[in-house]
């Protein structure tokens, strides 16, 4: 049988098959292929409930159901950006401890920060946040809303060295803990009140001179050898 005879039936074979399946690129799907179903991704189940909800593991927290402040400001119709922030912040109890101090602009002293405008709740309106120093280093912060034409108070936290950034409409605190790492908690607006969605602990990167199998040296916090700010 010569080369050509040979070729021919394999030819053929590969154009029934072809007029049965379909065109297709090796490994690939032909064009009467069905596409496999898209499988859900999983999520994550606790091994041990009861664990999950411990104390430290925050996540899922729920700040208390935001009531109207007694007191507080009128509302108009430029919301929280037509009031003044201290009328606001002296109208809440948990705050109104925090406000004996004059304003301040930059951390170093006791003293109210200037106060911030930024949409937490999604509603598209400027909310209030405020932060007071206090001269043992421990901070206070609140957030507050207007809901139904009334200022409500919708986050109040206290820590050390107390930071706080934007992500989006989430709300980033972050507070310096005695052994020297960081708890970082990050709050988001659940629709009728704030939510903790991360909450984690995290250790400053360890600088020279901090051995974590000696004493702490000058600069490192105790227990685990990293430095401290």
């Amino acid at each position: 049988m010569t080369h050509a005879s040979r070729r021919f039936p394999a030819a053929l074979l590969c154009a029934c098959a072809l007029a049965v399946g379909g065109c297709s690129a090796p490994g690939g799907l032909g064009a009467t292929t069905p596409a496999p179903p898209v499988s859900a991704q999983p999520r994550p189940e606790p091994l041990w409930p009861a664990w999950t909800s411990a104390p430290g593991a925050a996540v899922g927290r729920q700040e208390p159901a935001p009531t109207p402040l007694k007191n507080a400001p009128e509302v108009g119709a430029r919301g929280l950006d037509g009031v003044e922030p201290v009328e606001v912040a002296r109208a809440d109890p948990r705050m109104r401890p925090y406000l004996g101090k004059d304003s301040i602009e930059a951390p170093g002293r006791a003293g109210l920060r200037p106060p911030v405008h930024r949409d937490l709740t999604g509603d598209g309106q400027p909310d209030l946040i405020m932060a007071a120093d206090t001269a043992t280093g421990r901070s206070a912060l609140s957030v507050y809303s207007v809901v139904n034409g009334r200022i409500v108070s919708v986050l109040f936290t206290i820590g050390r060295q107390l930071a706080a950034d934007a992500i989006g409409t989430d709300l980033l605190v972050r507070i310096a803990a005695d052994d020297g790492s960081e708890q970082v908690v990050r709050y988001h607006w659940g629709g009728d009140r704030m939510t903790v969605v991360n909450d984690e602990r995290r250790f400053r990167k360890a600088g020279p001179g901090c051995d974590p199998d000696e004493a702490p040296a000058p600069g490192c916090a105790a227990g685990d050898g990293r430095r401290a700010p």
